[in-house]
């Protein structure tokens, strides 16, 4: 699934493409492609003017000239292209919005993602009311985000993963996060103190920043940016999807467990577990 580096990647693509467009025609071509909790079908956008491209975490909205919002989240595979109109229609095409010259396209081969119509509290979509923000936010504070994380009484991993404690960190800069932290997946939060949560957050931030400046991590051609190039960070992970690979920092064979229904790949020796660390 896209983490904040890739949503953030197609947000940035959008918003140099699209602010001041109007959404000439609408076109939905799969019933999964409208989110079920759209207010209104996509079609009634039809006119309006794009005031801008926001992020909240994983969900990206467009501000328009009128109170309604057009939201979008990419799911496991969800894409957003500017193409020109007369471009084929790519296989998995589910919405499009004719700009004029361009379209628009959202594309999802799994069909998990979706596009909805939104009213908004605060400023905000009513589907990011529960979700908190992201170290790249204005609005991030980071002794609530500490004080969020102490309070929860779970796995480390479970809490990094919870959005309404911090957004936008996903499976992989998870990983990589605890990795650069030496902390184990299962490493229980009551045994945390301040210091060590502040050090995950500052790690998270620090390789979702990296993945940011190469456009993301891809590792097939379910996400792509605007423009239909790939992510390259990749290359540069430590942890995620290395099993069997030695740890760039100590040499030992990184392992994969499975937790929260995820994978988790992490060093044993670099990231010793709660029994091993006196934690548990």
């Amino acid at each position: 699934m896209p983490e904040l580096p890739e949503v953030e990647t197609v947000r940035r693509g959008l918003a140099e493409n699209i602010i001041g467009k109007k959404f000439k025609e609408i076109e939905v071509l799969h019933s999964r492609a409208t989110s079920p909790k759209s207010i209104a079908p996509l079609k009634s956008l039809k006119g309006a003017r794009i005031k801008s491209v926001n992020r909240r975490g994983k969900f990206l909205w467009f501000e328009l000239d009128r109170p309604e919002v057009l939201v979008g989240h990419l799911g496991m595979s969800g894409q957003f292209l500017i193409q020109p109109k007369a471009a084929l229609d790519e296989r998995h095409l589910r919405a499009r919005f004719n700009l004029g010259g361009n379209d628009l396209r959202f594309i999802d081969q799994r069909t998990f993602g979706w596009v909805g119509v939104e009213e908004r509290i605060n400023n905000r979509p009513t589907c990011v009311q529960h979700i908190a923000a992201d170290p790249f936010d204005s609005e991030f504070d980071l002794q609530e985000t500490i004080s969020r994380f102490l309070k929860k009484k779970t796995e480390i991993k479970r809490a990094l993963l919870d959005q309404s404690v911090m957004s936008g960190v996903g499976n992989i800069y998870a990983d990589e996060a605890l990795w650069r932290s030496k902390m184990h997946p299962e490493t229980r939060t009551e045994k945390l103190d301040t210091k060590r949560i502040s050090q995950l957050i500052s790690s998270a931030t620090e390789v979702m920043s990296e993945a940011l400046a190469v456009g993301g991590t891809s590792f097939d051609d379910l996400y792509i940016n605007v423009n239909g190039e790939s992510g390259y960070f990749e290359r540069s992970l430590a942890v995620y999807g290395q099993e069997g690979e030695g740890c760039p920092r100590c040499g030992r064979e990184i392992r994969r467990i499975t937790f929260t229904n995820r994978s988790s790949h992490f060093c044993p020796k670099c990231q010793p577990t709660p029994r091993a660390n006196g934690n548990r």
